[in-house]
């Protein structure tokens, strides 16, 4: 969650009204007629970044924004001090060992990017810094770096770099013993990675929509143009990715929708040979692979909706040859897998949550990892050697600062690298549980809440509850140094874990999605409404926040029950549905035909209408509003909120609050899977 959400979240409720008039924006009637419906769209102007009367408008809504915020400042340049002084600002991360070295990245107080480095065979070793990003970053109001992938032999290190938030990427190659660049520039790349030769890297590319499409093969010192295109994915609703084993024998390229996958592969010592298929691709059929000695480790959901893993032999991986090794199980997922030398791990997810189970390949025995909260989240490290017996993660949860551990799968000892420090804090004195609120189906849906201890139930408390629900995407609990601020002052946080997302498996998700995408919102009201009976708060204490396809949550709960919020907070919130899926020229619109549907048929064009939340704002009261979003956002556009926030104004029928900012000079920096609005 983004500091600055947090703060804004903060501020909006400390405004009181002023006789300050906000930006009216015109109305300009566009008509369309489809399926037998004509849709009315007085603000589809707003979409057209390059009419000067948008960026007009987008400046006055900025201005009125930053008006109704002032008297909030003292209280914003309090809470800042509060999270920066929390925060241990010259810091290093857990080293890892790749090859010779040992990597990390050091953070220094005053400076906003993180410096990597390394040492050779020993952490004892004299430090060299790889690339400094607060150099690179001179001169650019956005820098981001995505890619960082060291060659085998340690002197090349490839990255890419995005400078205005378009998610379009510049890869550099870098030789680490001279110091210099290379002239190598490869431009609108998404991932590389590196043969056995150090001389070969293989990149995928974006098409106009910003969808990695096509493979290619480069090496070192060749001008872009003449590198080989490997493979071109012509199905717009497929995207695609490449990636090496963990063993480092094969190069993957993988291809797939949000329901079907392919995959190729080839030895990375011969980075010239051909790709060979893994198994042609059946529509709603998902696998993914590794490789350990003479086999392929496959998960895959062809005969089990949760995923199974099998294996195929190296020389001849087709389906036919395919065998269980871990069966499906209707109420756990296999999540993810990898494999080592000598084990394999499973993350595995039950009831919500995820699990790590070791299998000691020499035995078959298995056991699981021990985790001492009821309510956590953990995510795998950087585990980048084969033959070792040590793995690594980093644990959290909504009291526990993130925490990197190597567990030794031989001894099943948990040591603990790093724990994050945040100064002036003890978890003792916060509590965190699961709640369960009933749906209107019955359907129990999970609650993730933190709070400071001592606060009393008595529906006086002021409630932050958050929610996503879509893509299948798992809403994990976790410690964030931002959100004491409002711990610290009363407020208790939730996490809403509504059906659209993965918490509890694939059924969860398929409950979520397509014409059942309704049950997000439905479960949504019914966290709050238990929330409420629980008397954790009330209705005129109660926010709301998402980001996103969350943002289109909140949209929609907000037409649906706007009596029982105080206040929203929408980051760049995908609300204008109905009218991005009628257009298949923007980002990632046919690529998710397969979550929400495609109006283009009847019944989707129905069932969006009845819930895309731009579409269904209608003359009633509704709680103050922050809404935010940006110029150069190519996942979510900068005219959703823009229309949101024009509409709502125009129609609805109370006098709070309701700003919009909009981010005119970068796009959003996200952590995400590519190709979904996340």
């Amino acid at each position: 969650m983004k500091k600055t959400i947090l703060f804004s979240f903060m501020l909006i409720l400390s405004i009181s009204l002023y006789a300050l008039q906000p930006p009216i924006a015109p109305k300009k009637l566009h008509i369309m007629k489809i399926n037998g419906y004509t849709l009315k769209d007085n603000y589809y102007w707003l979409r057209d970044k390059d009419d000067s009367n948008v960026i007009k408008y987008l400046k006055s809504e900025n201005r009125y924004a930053e008006e109704m915020l002032k008297p909030a400042k003292k209280i914003e340049k309090k809470i800042y001090k509060e999270v920066i002084g929390r925060i241990k600002q010259t810091d290093l991360t857990v080293p890892y060992r790749e090859g010779d070295y040992y990597y990390y990245k050091k953070y220094v107080k005053g400076e906003q990017y993180p410096i990597f480095c390394r040492k050779k065979g020993s952490l004892k070793s004299e430090e060299a810094i790889i690339l400094d990003q607060n150099k690179l970053s001179h001169g650019h109001q956005f820098y981001n770096l995505k890619i960082l992938s060291i060659s085998p032999n340690g002197n090349l290190l490839a990255y890419a770099v995005d400078t205005n938030g378009s998610e379009r990427y510049t890869l550099f190659i870098k030789n680490l013993s001279m110091g210099k660049l290379l002239s190598d520039r490869i431009y609108d790349v998404s991932d590389a990675v590196w043969a056995n030769d150090n001389n070969t890297i293989f990149y995928d590319t974006n098409d106009s929509t910003n969808r990695t499409y096509r493979v290619f093969r480069h090496e070192i010192g060749s001008q872009q143009e003449k590198d080989e295109k490997l493979f071109q994915e012509d199905d717009s609703r497929y995207w695609v990715w490449v990636t090496k084993t963990r063993d480092k024998k094969f190069i993957i390229l993988g291809t797939g929708s949000s329901t079907t996958s392919e995959i190729r592969y080839l030895n990375t010592n011969a980075p010239e040979s051909k790709l060979k298929l893994i198994a042609p691709r059946a529509e709603g059929v998902e696998y993914y692979i590794s490789s350990r000695g003479n086999e392929f480790y496959i998960r895959t959901n062809k005969d089990a909706k949760n995923f199974e893993l099998m294996t195929a032999p190296v020389n001849d991986p087709g389906k036919k040859n395919w065998r269980v090794l871990i069966p499906g199980r209707k109420n756990i997922k296999i999540e993810d897998f990898d494999t080592f030398k000598d084990y394999l791990v499973l993350i595995e997810r039950e009831n919500g949550l995820e699990k790590i189970r070791v299998i000691d390949f020499a035995d078959s025995s298995d056991y699981y990892v021990h985790f001492p909260e009821e309510d956590y989240s953990f995510w795998m490290g950087n585990n980048r050697i084969f033959d070792t017996n040590m793995l690594r993660f980093t644990y959290t949860s909504l009291i526990s600062p993130s925490t990197v551990y190597d567990f030794n799968m031989e001894t099943r000892k948990l040591i603990m690298r790093k724990q994050y420090e945040v100064k002036n804090y003890n978890k003792n004195f916060y509590e965190a549980k699961r709640l369960f609120a009933k749906a209107k189906d019955g359907t129990l849906i999970p609650i993730s809440i933190v709070y400071k201890k001592g606060i009393k139930r008595d529906g006086n408390n002021p409630l932050l509850l958050y929610g996503y629900g879509a893509y299948g995407s798992s809403t994990d609990p976790y410690f964030s140094v931002s959100r004491l601020s409002l711990l610290d002052r009363g407020f208790v946080y939730a996490i809403a874990h509504v059906r659209g997302g993965g918490e509890m498996g694939e059924e969860w998700y398929d409950d979520g999605k397509l014409l059942h995408k309704k049950n997000t919102f439905t479960d949504f009201i019914a966290c709050a409404k238990y929330l409420i009976s629980e008397k954790y708060t009330r209705p005129d204490k109660l926010a709301i926040m998402g980001g996103s396809a969350g943002g289109m949550l909140i949209g929609a709960v907000l037409n649906m029950r706007p009596d029982l919020f105080k206040v929203a907070v929408m980051d760049v919130p995908f609300v204008d549905v109905l009218n991005t899926m009628l257009d298949p020229s923007l980002p990632l619109t046919v690529g998710e035909y397969e979550e929400w549907g495609n109006p283009h048929k009847r019944k989707y064009f129905d069932y969006i209408r009845s819930y895309s939340p731009y579409n269904n704002i209608r003359a009633q009261n509704y709680p103050a509003m922050l809404v935010e979003g940006s110029l150069n956002d190519t996942r979510v556009g900068y005219w959703e909120p823009a229309k949101w926030v024009a509409k709502l104004r125009a129609t609805k029928t109370d006098s709070n609050p309701l700003l919009l900012k909009i981010n005119l000079d970068a796009g959003v920096l996200r952590v995400g899977t590519i190709g979904i609005r996340k």
